[in-house]
């Protein structure tokens, strides 16, 4: 989904609700340590799945409140996960890029949770976009003011466990706003990131958008062969 990088701004604006579901929890190596290749560096602070051994590493720059990114959940993502996440073939690495504010404030508030919530919780987001993705005022009125995106924050973090008064706190996470703004600021420079979902394979921008699954699963056996 094409649309030009705002970046995080500091404050309370948004989000969420309901119904959790289980996206990416499945089996996830978050916290991966510090590893490079051409044209790639994994860093502590990504969210990752799959083989951290393996030398073939694809990146996936998303944003929350994309539909697109969305879709790409329930569509391709399971059979990549299934044939070449969970049997250790790729390793797969997830990076937020933030269309919009509302974006950063959505992965603050993962990142406040254990590591092993966070895929259940973009999920969440991904699942339950028309309850506080601001583009979706059009049908939930309540989207159209900073404070209904910020009500349906407060609830999801609620389901998620948390209080009120903690999803604030994790919302006003300054270091969050730093390091979220390089992760995207660095997508832009490298890789020439404009929008979500971007593909990024052993350091090479492969396409955006809802990719089908067969063009991706092509993408990887070609990497794969490379490395034998």
């Amino acid at each position: 989904m094409s649309r030009k990088t705002l970046f995080i701004v500091l404050g309370v604006i948004v989000l969420v609700a309901a119904a959790v579901g289980g996206w990416l929890l499945l089996s996830d190596s978050s916290g991966a340590a510090t590893a490079s290749g051409a044209g790639y560096t994994i860093q502590p602070s990504d969210r990752t799945m799959g083989n951290p051994k393996s030398k073939v590493v694809l990146i996936e720059y998303f944003a929350p409140s994309c539909p697109v990114c969305a879709a790409f959940s329930q569509s391709g993502f399971p059979r990549i996960k299934t044939n070449y996440v969970d049997n250790g073939k790729i390793f797969y690495v997830f990076r937020v890029f933030p269309l919009r504010p509302d974006d950063g404030a959505a992965e603050k508030i993962a990142r406040c949770l254990p590591e092993d919530k966070y895929f259940s919780f973009i999920d969440l987001l991904f699942k339950n976009q028309p309850k506080w993705d601001v583009e979706y005022s059009s049908v939930n009125p309540a989207l159209a003011t900073p404070e209904g995106v910020h009500q349906g924050l407060i609830l999801l973090g609620r389901i998620a466990g948390m209080s009120a008064d903690q999803v604030d706190k994790c919302m006003d996470n300054k270091a969050e706003d730093e390091r979220i703004n390089k992760v995207s600021s660095e997508g832009e420079k490298l890789y020439s990131i404009t929008g979500t979902p971007t593909f990024v394979l052993n350091g090479v921008n492969v396409g955006s958008g809802n990719l089908a699954y067969d063009t991706l699963a092509k993408l990887l056996d070609t990497e794969l062969a490379k490395q034998k």
